[in-house]
């Protein structure tokens, strides 16, 4: 009865790993999970005040699919953030990033259409593609290149291609492309008939001196045609908010539109009305800052720490919260009287024998390593990196 649409799609390994560490968790089991993409710092009171009181001004009716002052909110941060100008007609509210990147994808890809999807990537991805009958194709990176793609990737592999996904700060890598590194993707695109997907859903939480770059804003040929995709989840601790929008041509937005009314309608209203806080209180942007510091420091202090794991070696992370650390060294080994031959193995040891979750790298596209989060408190990543260095002594 299922269609070959659904059959062919995987279940999201991290949603299933969380899913997993948290039933331990019910049981009783002590588990340190370094394994779910979501900040662990509350929604700042300042979004969650004017939620409410939209509540109780009796804003819980259909709303516009998108609530002008938002749109109008989201266009002045695009101007003044990131350098883009855009009308309130090229900006789609959606539930959440992933939706709007859903409904981009059915928007565009026809049976057959390939899309190109750097590696490491999202493990939603190339399901998404999947999921509108399109052909995902992976373009490999390496830790020794950064797990960064080049120009000269994006011009071999876009002959018939019609889609490239580019997603800086990196799920799950950690990885953030410098403005130089982007502006020469851009102009390889530039020279292919390719139109970009830009996920910067992590864009204010980048580290060091290497700031975000809003992909479409890099030349004014690309801004027609990229689709720039955000929300709110990650930067304000919005996850169950869900909330994200997409900014691009506005013949590609009012597809996205058209999807959604018959599929969802209009996002939450009264969320929306916290959303509008998030980008006009000054007090949500100095809880970023907050945030991104400690985010900062977690981070840092989680790649130290694995690189005096004897056979681990992970990489700074520059933005998001993830550290994806090699950890192949381990394979062909009996660890905690596990037999470990892939990171898919290598994550039910830690979990059954240490008692850690984390999510394997197979997921997503990279079986040598392991994605952990620092999304987390200090005392909880030390706790749990003492375990996997005891279990891997």
């Amino acid at each position: 009865m299922l269609s070959q649409r659904v059959r062919s799609v995987s279940a999201s390994a991290t949603v299933a790993i969380t899913t997993r560490a948290k039933q331990l968790q019910a049981d009783g089991i002590d588990v340190i999970s370094l394994a779910a993409g979501e900040p662990d710092f509350d929604t700042p009171q300042c979004i969650k005040d004017a939620a409410k009181a939209a509540l109780d001004a009796g804003d819980t009716k259909y709303n516009p699919r998108c609530g002008k002052a938002l749109l109008e909110a989201i266009a002045a941060k695009l101007r003044d953030e990131n350098g883009l100008s855009v009308t309130t007609d090229q900006i789609v509210v959606t539930f959440g990033g992933k939706h709007a990147l859903y409904d981009a994808f059915q928007a565009t890809i026809d049976p057959g259409d390939r899309v190109l999807i750097p590696a490491p990537y999202w493990v939603s991805y190339p399901e998404m593609v999947r999921l509108a009958a399109g052909e995902p194709v992976v373009l490999p990176t390496t830790a020794a290149g950064g797990f960064k793609i080049t120009p000269k990737q994006v011009l071999d592999a876009a002959e018939g291609a019609k889609v490239l996904v580019i997603n800086s700060p990196s799920n799950p890598s950690g990885v953030t492309y410098t403005r130089q590194e982007l502006h020469a993707i851009g102009q390889a695109v530039l020279k292919t008939n390719l139109f970009v997907f830009s996920d910067e859903i992590y864009e204010k939480l980048t580290y060091g001196d290497i700031g975000p770059t809003c992909f479409a804003s890099l030349d004014p040929a690309l801004a027609e045609r990229t689709l720039t995709v955000n929300g709110l989840a990650k930067t304000f601790s919005m996850t169950g908010w869900r909330l994200g929008w997409a900014a691009g041509p506005a013949k590609l937005v009012a597809a996205i539109r058209k999807i959604m009314s018959h599929e969802t309608t209009n996002p939450v209203s009264f969320a929306q009305a916290g959303a509008l806080a998030a980008y006009t209180d000054p007090r949500a942007a100095d809880a970023v800052v907050v945030m991104r510091n400690e985010f900062a420091r977690r981070g840092k202090h989680m790649a130290d720490r694995l690189n005096t794991i004897d056979g681990v070696n992970c990489i700074q992370p520059t933005g998001a919260f993830y550290c994806f650390p090699d950890v192949s060294s381990h394979y062909g080994r009996t660890i905690g009287g596990a037999e470990v031959a892939d990171s898919l193995s290598f994550a039910a040891a830690a979990l059954d024998q240490a008692n850690v979750a984390l999510v394997p790298g197979v997921a997503f596209g990279d079986d040598n390593c392991v994605r952990l989060s620092f999304a987390t408190s200090m005392e909880q990543i030390d706790k749990g990196i003492d375990r996997l260095q005891k279990l891997l002594a």
